[in-house]
């Protein structure tokens, strides 16, 4: 079977010399406009295929995202509930080990850092970051008609698929 391509320039190469009779200029083969008819349903079949096609991609991967979605909701609620309960627990042993078979609660002593002023931070232990672009500060800027040196407005055609 032909690729749409292929069907493309099938169609493309063919001109009607005389009223019923096609040449394939690429060729020299003679197509009698039932053929062309034929290359144009195909490609019609292809195109049709395609967007669906992609239609279902797009239909998969929304349903694959809110899939996804839903399950980070339902970890990051375990995680949560899992630290609310250590904290409760922590709160309630205050230092004491307890051991069954089926767990162990012991304790480890850790050390954090907390900044108790960032200002008065030396600069040796502050991270810079370089700046950011705000695309969409920049792309309201130049739809209000200023000049955004560095930038512009480019109108793209993008296919839509219903």
């Amino acid at each position: 079977m032909a690729s749409l391509y292929e069907i493309n320039q099938s169609i493309l190469n063919c001109v009607e010399v005389e009223p019923g009779t096609t040449v394939n200029m690429e060729t020299g083969e003679v197509i009698d406009l039932e053929k062309l008819s034929l290359l144009k349903m195909e490609r019609s079949e292809k195109i049709r295929n395609i967007a669906l096609w992609i239609k279902n991609l797009k239909a998969d991967a929304k349903a694959l995202k809110e899939e996804k979605e839903g399950f980070y909701k339902r970890q990051k609620a375990a995680e949560n509930k899992a630290a609310q309960l250590e904290s409760y627990l922590a709160n309630v042993l205050d230092g004491e080990k307890v051991k069954e078979t089926e767990f162990a609660i012991g304790w480890r002593k850790s050390k954090a850092v907390t900044i108790t002023d960032e200002k008065k931070l030396p600069e040796i232990f502050l991270i810079a970051q370089p700046p950011k672009v705000d695309k969409t500060a920049i792309g309201k800027a130049l739809k209000d008609g200023e000049d955004v040196p560095g930038a512009e407005l480019i109108e793209n055609m993008n296919i839509q698929i219903k």
